[in-house]
């Protein structure tokens, strides 16, 4: 019985004999050039904006505020929650004029009317640590100085949110309100301290003042109940992150990577032998500096979830990297007659398809990730995006010629002419 044939559609048809060798100095020509133009844009974002990437609250720090949200329209003395929508929380944010920031939803158990509720809360983290910006600052500065210059002020002066003003005449809380409302700002209400306020110090007849602003978690807090609309935003919790701990958690993310490397070189001098390591090596920098080069290029945000992404890329990078590596070592040993460079290319042919459909199928999935996701999920997405293209790319063409070069380089020389020493000896009479 003749065998049924099958027709397969083939993403590349069998008996492709495409010529990598050949192009691999022009693809390295060209992987050094892109390699230099990705550093060269940290340098230009850290003289054009400030800082070599976009960094998070993770690595520069900042404030974190955890919201449960109320419903306004319910029965006085009952609270009930509404579930935050983290989609809707940064729109509202993002309306209001924020920027840097991250939404996630957070969740926690409260006792309620006797019984557990499980609270379905939203957690906001700014890199700002307060509430009032530069630009607030020299307005409402401008403003209280031309409004109370007949005051005879001798100091007024921000120090984080407050402004400290001393001055040899009164000023009234109530007189000062309307320029905290123009700037954009709300000031919070004198307490016992009103007292000192109006009273001149006994030494030097000034009066010592100072305004307090509400701080970020207040500020959020109207922004959600103006554009939500019927909830009652509740500050359950505000934290700050010190960029000193932020500057740890980024240098400790750049020890991981080369941790990662420091395995992968282990590794593969134990599955294979020392000859294959570099290449691999070459490849996971390449691919890391292509991904933190599209960051900074993009301008997107860096955080901890970033530097997941680009482990998680490497980790893929070095599976098809040693895929691409386990043929070559299976070609050596059933190819003895012919060139490395041509075992090489056989090898690389026979993988190609693999390493393109897993690729893509990976590439979309994220892809959609990227598409449709938000906040740390797009972030994650973003840097997996960039870094399976660069991860495909390095596989094929990097790690093989670095393979090449240290084989022909070390291990092609001395060996052959003992073989031949040997023979010679072995047919002499």
């Amino acid at each position: 019985m003749a065998a049924q044939e099958h027709k397969f559609r083939y993403l590349l048809k069998p008996g492709n004999d495409f010529r990598f060798v050949a192009n691999f100095r022009k693809v390295g020509l060209i992987s050094l050039f892109l390699c230099l133009a990705s550093i060269a844009a940290l340098f230009i974002n850290k003289e054009v904006r400030g800082s070599h990437l976009n960094w998070t609250i993770d690595f520069k720090g900042g404030t974190e505020v955890i919201y449960a949200l109320r419903d306004a329209a319910a029965p006085a003395g009952e609270t009930r929650y509404v579930r935050a929508d983290s989609g809707k929380v940064r729109a509202a944010l993002q309306k209001a004029g924020a920027a840097g920031f991250d939404v996630s939803e957070r969740s926690w158990t409260e006792e309620v009317g006797g019984r557990d509720v499980t609270v379905r809360g939203i957690l906001v983290r700014t890199p700002r640590f307060g509430a009032t910006t530069p630009q607030q600052q020299q307005q409402a500065l401008t403003a209280f100085q031309e409004k109370f210059a007949d005051r005879e002020l001798d100091r007024v002066q921000w120090s984080g949110d407050r402004l400290h003003v001393r001055s040899r005449k009164a000023i009234a809380e109530a007189e000062a309100a309307d320029l905290w409302t123009a700037a954009g700002l709300e000031a919070k209400p004198w307490d016992e301290s009103a007292a000192l306020y109006t009273q001149p110090d006994e030494g030097t007849g000034e009066y010592n003042m100072t305004f307090s602003m509400h701080g970020l978690d207040r500020q959020y807090e109207r922004v959600l109940e103006a554009e939500l609309g019927g909830i009652d935003a509740v500050v359950v919790q505000t934290s700050q992150v010190s960029a000193k701990a932020g500057a740890e958690l980024r240098n400790d993310g750049i020890k991981s990577l080369f941790y990662a490397m420091l395995l992968i070189v282990i590794y593969l001098a134990v599955r294979f032998d020392i000859r294959y390591a570099p290449g691999a090596v070459v490849a996971t920098l390449h691919d890391a500096i292509m991904v933190i080069g599209v960051f900074a290029v993009a301008w997107v945000d860096v955080s901890l979830t970033s530097v997941a992404a680009l482990l998680t890329v490497i980790g893929f990078s070095v599976n098809d990297t040693v895929i691409i590596f386990d043929r070559i070592r299976e070609n050596v040993e059933k190819l003895k007659d012919k060139k490395l460079e041509r075992i090489v290319d056989i090898s690389l042919n026979e993988t190609l398809v693999r390493s393109l459909l897993t690729s893509v199928t990976l590439f979309v999935v994220t892809l959609m990730m990227n598409v449709f996701g938000e906040g740390l999920v797009r972030n994650f997405a973003f840097a997996m995006n960039a870094g399976i293209v660069v991860g495909v790319y390095s596989s094929l063409f990097l790690a093989p010629p670095v393979f090449l070069w240290v084989a022909n380089r070390w291990y092609s020389g001395p060996a052959p002419a003992r073989a031949r020493a040997a023979q010679a000896l072995a047919a002499e009479p």
